[in-house]
């Protein structure tokens, strides 16, 4: 876990346990990040994701699709909570995507530091001219 490259430090959550959805976080290229959030049941019209000052949020809010006619529900286990999930970005990260795929949701991120910030090369000149040899004036 490279403290500076990475662009997810912590977790904006005042409690910091939430643990639905769960959620990958990998490295895709040399200044490319992906979120990978377990999202089964929700549609993309369900998630809304909003970045904002540094600050990623992903909401997922489902739809009461109730049981079908004449059905009854006699017991729950697949959640279909609602969830927020924050994530604290480092500085100069941006969203750059999102798509849904076989229930999971990606979040394809940048960073791209400006040119003025990055590090950069100060090449070294040899000298070839002879130092100067100053002569001392004897005292009269």
């Amino acid at each position: 876990f490279d403290r500076l490259f990475t662009m997810l430090d912590s977790l904006a959550q005042p409690d910091g346990a939430q643990t639905y959805p769960p959620y990958n976080i990998e490295r895709t290229g040399e200044d490319s990040y992906r979120i990978s959030m377990a999202v089964a049941g929700f549609s993309d019209e369900e998630i809304s994701i909003e970045a904002h000052r540094n600050v990623l949020t992903v909401k997922g809010e489902r739809k009461d699709e109730g049981t079908g006619e004449g059905s009854e529900l006699l017991y729950r286990g697949i959640a279909s909570r609602a969830f927020e999930r924050r994530f604290q970005l480092a500085d100069h990260v941006e969203v750059v995507g999102a798509s849904l795929k076989n229930g999971l949701l990606f979040v394809d991120l940048k960073r791209n530091i400006p040119e003025e910030l990055k590090p950069r090369k100060i090449a070294i000149t040899a000298s070839s001219a002879k130092a100067k040899q100053i002569e001392a004036k004897t005292a009269a």
